[in-house]
């Protein structure tokens, strides 16, 4: 990438991932007037794939809730998206672009429940979400990702709840609503989001085997038709709240109160 010579009054931020939750807080600090720069790896898996910026890596540009995100490559064309009301996104896992680019904020969205590489090196401020970081060694502060009572809280000091592989209870259900895939293949997809479903009902297959909801309800998230997956890799999200429908495409009240979070340390930090 060309080298970014940092404008007057144009400080950026950078998120690194661009998933769901990732970009509930995109959204919300590009809407405050910041100016946000996305990192995504080549291939993101993704499964509430309409309210994910990391879409734009497949199809060029991503809206979510009237905020559009389009996939760049070169200076001029960051700078253009700034320019313009649009959110830059750019593939840089290893974030290679802090060679040339000064962020006065770095924010790690990636949601891997392990740290991959993020620092407080990296800016004067730094964030992250969820369990893998301790704050105030890893980076300035950790955003709780887990549903419950803390959700959102600001840690200045130790980690975020360990992750336990449960998926939060929503209308009494939890890791039932979650499903894993059963082999390693090419998705083909039988279903889309939106779609509601019955337990049983076979909503991929991959190869030869197929794929079947786990309970009734909304088919909230399905990563992409054709994708190579892996086995155990996270395929599909189940919303036994089948009135949520028109909600699969809007920003989730757990990413918005993260968001919340990652706005308020950022502004106490700056």
């Amino acid at each position: 990438m060309e080298k970014i010579i940092a404008l007057k009054n144009e400080e950026i931020i950078i998120v690194r991932g661009g998933g769901d939750i990732a970009t509930a807080t995109i959204h919300k600090l590009f809407r405050c007037g910041f100016r946000v720069l996305v990192l995504e790896v080549s291939k993101p898996t993704a499964i509430r794939r309409q309210v994910a910026f990391s879409e734009a890596v497949y199809e060029g540009t991503s809206i979510v809730e009237g905020v559009t995100c389009k996939k760049v490559d070169t200076k001029e064309e960051i700078i253009n998206c700034f320019n313009n009301g649009v959110v830059p996104l750019i593939i840089d896992e290893s974030c290679k672009c802090l060679e040339e680019i000064k962020p006065i904020a770095v924010i790690d969205g990636i949601l891997a429940k392990r740290n991959l590489g993020t620092n407080r090196n990296m800016a004067k401020v730094t964030i992250a979400l969820g369990p893998g970081f301790v704050a105030g060694e890893d980076v300035d502060v950790v955003i709780e990702t887990k549903r419950g009572h803390n959700l959102g809280r600001i840690i200045t000091s130790g980690s975020a709840a360990k992750n336990t592989g449960i998926p939060g209870v929503i209308a009494g259900y939890g890791k039932e609503r979650v499903i894993h895939a059963p082999a390693e293949g090419i998705m083909k997809n039988k279903k889309q989001i939106g779609d509601f479903v019955q337990q049983g009902e076979i909503i991929a297959t991959i190869g030869d085997v197929e794929v079947t909801a786990t309970i009734d309800g909304l088919l909230r998230g399905l990563i992409r038709d054709k994708f190579y997956v892996k086995k155990g890799l996270k395929i599909a999200d189940i919303d036994p709240r089948k009135e949520e429908k028109e909600n699969c495409a809007t920003i989730s009240d757990k990413a918005r109160c993260i968001a919340g979070g990652v706005l308020e340390a950022l502004l106490s930090l700056l």
